[in-house]
């Protein structure tokens, strides 16, 4: 990424406004939200499945001038 971007990611403990202003005490401004889900394995009678887990929640943030 250039010098203007940054990814934040929601940490665990974290809500999504803690996150936004984590970024707005650094200097960026949010232009985009991404969700990813995250699976975990699970083996049932031998075989490997994948289930739900939770999500990742990641913010790409702008430099403000």
């Amino acid at each position: 990424m250039g010098k203007n971007k940054a990814t934040f990611e929601v940490e665990e403990n974290e809500t999504i406004s803690g996150c936004l202003d984590r970024m707005k005490s650094q200097g960026y401004t949010p232009v985009k939200r991404v969700e990813k889900p995250v699976f975990k394995e699970v083996k049932i009678a031998g075989k490997t499945e994948y289930e739900p887990a939770g999500r990742k929640i990641v913010f790409e943030g702008m430099k403000n001038d």
